[in-house]
């Protein structure tokens, strides 16, 4: 089965320009990063180069993207869908009832299935259909009801992982890709993600007395805006009584400086969406941070979560693959970290 939109093209046209990866990436609402991972990775790459190694896109380079960003907006696994998008058939993923389905950001969006909840049925994306229904309605009452719903139904980090982050996922490249028409129908659903998110957060002042330890520290680099993934992190570590600080959006790097040295946490989040964004001296300095007395000294355990980090070296600092895999990290290393004594 022939899994391309009869709407997209399906022939470059004789005159049709090739395009450079920057303007791929704004109509196709990725990321340079993202098209170049891809490339590299499951060989989706442009039929030509020019100029050595600078890529540029032809019609039918286009249209394969097309197909890629719209089987991973469904849910596929990246490399099943960069088979399925060259080879132009329908891939297994949407033949059978659908398993984990990849979050915004890729392998470090911190986005896979954990046991919180039910094992997902097989009608979970139509739950996200009908979730991206009522925001294109602008219909506030109908979202509530259903995140509410999908909380109880299955947990908050399968319900995360498998409904909410692949609704925001396809409704935000779906209004990119159109021009910036409905803009609002993509806010007013992350607007009420959020707050069911914080509403599902539980206050774990009574654990942070546990085992001594600091918190988890979670924030965005500076000029990062893009918070939700952090505030599910949020969210399912409280579920853990893993005490944690959320700073949110663009934390000034003095700032996150200071808060490193007062609270002496056991391990740091640091979240970047963008290649641009992802400052690694940033997260080298606040990993080399000391605390304690002499001849036990504490460091932070330092995670780096978002696409913007992708490509760089980590030394010493971690990129987990999933949502399950970072809470199983940071609860870890809370139990097992010493009483914190920040300097």
């Amino acid at each position: 089965m022939d899994v391309r939109n009869p709407a997209e093209p399906s022939r470059p046209g004789a005159a049709d320009p090739a395009l450079t990866t920057g303007a791929l990436a704004r109509r196709l609402g990725v990321s340079p990063t993202t098209l170049r991972s891809w490339d590299r990775r499951y060989g989706i790459g442009p039929a030509a180069r020019t100029g050595g190694r600078h890529r540029r896109w032809a019609p039918e380079d286009v249209t394969t993207l097309e197909t890629m960003c719209r089987l991973t907006a469904s849910g596929v696994p990246p490399a099943e869908a960069a088979r399925a998008a060259r080879e132009g058939v329908e891939p297994a993923a949407l033949r059978r009832p659908p398993g984990p389905a990849p979050a915004p950001g890729g392998p470090a969006g911190l986005p896979a299935p954990a046991a919180d909840g039910a094992p997902l049925p097989a009608d979970a994306r139509q739950e996200g259909r009908g979730l991206a229904r009522a925001a294109v309605r602008l219909d506030a009452v109908a979202l509530e009801e259903r995140l509410e719903s999908m909380l109880t139904r299955y947990g908050l980090v399968v319900a995360w992982q498998d409904v909410m982050a692949p609704t925001l996922h396809a409704v935000g490249r779906r209004w990119a890709s159109s021009g910036d028409r409905y803009v609002e129908v993509e806010h007013l659903l992350s607007w009420h993600v959020s707050t069911t998110l914080r509403r599902h957060t539980r206050q774990s002042a009574a654990a942070a007395g546990a085992t001594g330890a600091g918190p988890v520290l979670l924030a965005c680099v500076p000029g990062e805006q893009h918070t939700l993934p952090l505030e599910a992190l949020n969210a399912a570590l409280s579920r853990l009584g893993v005490p944690a600080r959320m700073f949110g959006a663009a934390v000034p790097a003095e700032a996150l400086l200071a808060a490193v040295r007062r609270l002496g946490p056991v391990a740091v989040v640091l979240w970047a969406q963008a290649r641009s964004t992802a400052s690694l001296p940033l997260a080298e300095h606040v990993t080399a941070m000391e605390w304690g007395v002499r001849g036990a000294r504490a460091r932070p355990l330092m995670l780096l979560g978002g696409p913007g980090w992708s490509g760089r070296p980590a030394r010493g600092m971690l990129r987990p693959a999933s949502l399950s895999e970072a809470l199983d990290i940071l609860a870890a290393g809370y139990r097992a970290a010493p009483p914190g004594e920040p300097s």
